[in-house]
């Protein structure tokens, strides 16, 4: 068994295997997820599993880069943004349209969907390198 936060097994290997900016998203539980792009569901009911929950077992074991979120998340869930900020430390964080959102989770490697049902509770994480 594994000694790390994060034990969803296909979670796990999805992050295992990024390679540099290859991208993840932890989503909330009404984005839309590409037909093409795998899909990690983890929502059980709403608000489980929460948005920041899993993005705290995402980020124990993913070195990012960079993050993508809709710039509608600022103005719509503000705290929402400034505490994805903060779980993100000095990691830069680019603003795009919700529409170029979607359409930029078609190339992830997967969607990971939370039970979360804030609106805009989602953010493109962008692989960095751990050396």
């Amino acid at each position: 068994m594994k000694k790390t936060t994060l034990l969803n097994q296909p979670l796990s290997a999805v992050i295992a295997g990024l390679g540099h900016l290859d991208t993840l998203v932890v989503a909330d539980a009404g984005l839309p997820i590409p037909p093409e792009t795998q899909r990690i569901d983890l929502a059980v009911a709403r608000g489980v599993p929460g948005f920041f929950d899993t993005l705290a077992a995402v980020l124990s074991e993913m070195a990012v880069e960079r993050a993508i979120v809709a710039s509608e998340m600022q103005a719509v869930s503000p705290h929402v943004y400034a505490r994805l900020r903060e779980a993100l430390g000095d990691v830069p964080v680019d603003q795009v349209p919700h529409v170029q959102f979607k359409e930029a989770t078609r190339a992830a490697r997967a969607v990971v969907r939370t039970g979360e049902c804030t609106p805009y509770a989602n953010v493109i994480l962008v692989a960095g390198v751990a050396f």
